[in-house]
C-alpha cells in the first residue's frame, strides 16, 4: 500500500476530516490533500508526528518499505512488536523485548545468547546448534557489529588481548589484574562523575556497546573497580555498591 492510501485509511478510520488531521499535525488542510493525491510526502517530523497519532510506525505510515528486523536480537520486527522511547515513539530499530522504554533489556551479548538458546532451541533445533547460530548472527547486528567488524580468525580475541595488556599496564592502585572482558551496554555502566571544577560528566553513550568488567579492591571494603573500553578509550573508575558515589581514576585515549 502507498503512503497516500495508508495515511487516507488511517484518517477516516478515526473519523478525522482532512482539516482535522492538519490541525493535528500542525499543517495545512492542502498540505494533508497534497499528501492522499500522492502529490508530495510528509517530512520527516511530520512523519514522526503522525506515527505518535495514528500509533503505527514510520515505516507503515510509508508503506512498509522496508522489511525491519531487531538490532540486537534479529527478531522480524511488526507494529505490535517493534520498541518504543519514553514519550512512546516507536523506536524501529529493536524489538519490544530488547529495548523497552528507553532502555535495554540485556547486558551483555553473552546473557542476550544464553537467554535466546534456552527458550529457542528444541529437539529438533538442539542448545549446541542454536548457540551455534547465534553466536555467528548476533554479532552482525547494529547493535553488536562494531567489534565483530574487527572480523574473524582471531582478530577480535587479539584485540581484547590487547585492551587487557593496557588495562593491567596502568598499574591501578588496589585494583587486581583484569582476566576477563565482556560485551556491556553502555547505559548499565554509564556513571556521572564530578569533575574537579564541579561539573558533572559522563563519557559513555548509552547505546553503544563496551568492553566492561567489575573487580572487587584489594583493599577490601565496599568499593569495587569499574572497567569500560573501547576502540578509542581506557576508562576506570570507582563505585560502591549498586553503582553509588562513582569516582573516575582514569579515562585514556588510546
Amino acid at each position: 500500500m502507498e503512503t497516500k492510501n495508508v495515511i487516507y485509511e488511517l484518517r477516516t478510520r478515526m473519523g478525522l476530516s482532512q482539516e482535522e488531521l492538519a490541525e493535528r499535525v500542525y499543517v495545512t488542510r492542502q498540505a494533508v490533500s497534497r499528501w492522499e493525491t500522492g502529490e508530495t510526502t510528509p517530512n520527516t517530523e511530520t512523519l514522526k508526528l503522525l506515527s505518535k497519532l495514528f500509533d503505527v510506525s514510520i515505516n507503515t505510515l510509508l508503506g512498509s518499505p522496508r522489511k525491519l528486523i531487531c538490532q540486537c536480537c534479529g527478531m522480524p520486527l511488526e507494529d505490535e512488536n517493534i520498541s518504543r522511547e519514553k514519550d512512546g515513539l516507536f523506536n524501529e530499530e529493536y524489538c519490544k523485548w530488547c529495548y523497552s522504554d528507553g532502555n535495554f533489556c540485556y547486558s551483555s551479548l553473552e546473557e542476550l545468547t544464553d537467554f535466546l538458546v534456552k527458550h529457542m532451541s528444541s529437539e529438533a533445533w538442539p542448545e549446541d546448534q542454536a548457540r551455534e547460530y547465534f553466536e555467528k548472527q548476533l554479532p552482525t547486528l547494529n547493535y553488536w557489529k562494531r567489534y565483530a567488524e574487527l572480523g574473524s580468525d582471531g582478530e577480535f580475541a587479539q584485540f581484547k588481548q590487547q585492551i587487557i595488556k593496557e588495562l593491567n599496564e596502568l598499574n591501578i592502585e588496589g585494583m587486581p589484574k583484569v582476566t576477563t572482558l565482556n560485551f556491556l551496554v553502555g547505559g548499565y555502566v554509564n556513571m556521572e562523575y564530578t569533575l574537579p571544577n564541579g561539573n558533572r560528566v559522563k563519557f559513555l553513550d548509552d547505546n553503544a556497546t563496551y568492553l566492561c568488567t567489575q573487580l572487587e579492591c584489594e583493599f577490601g571494603g565496599e568499593r569495587c573497580f569499574g572497567v569500560a573500553a573501547s576502540m578509542d578509550f581506557l576508562l576506570v573508575c570507582t563505585y560502591e555498591m549498586n553503582g553509588e558515589n562513582p569516582e573516575l581514576v582514569i579515562y585514556k585515549k588510546r
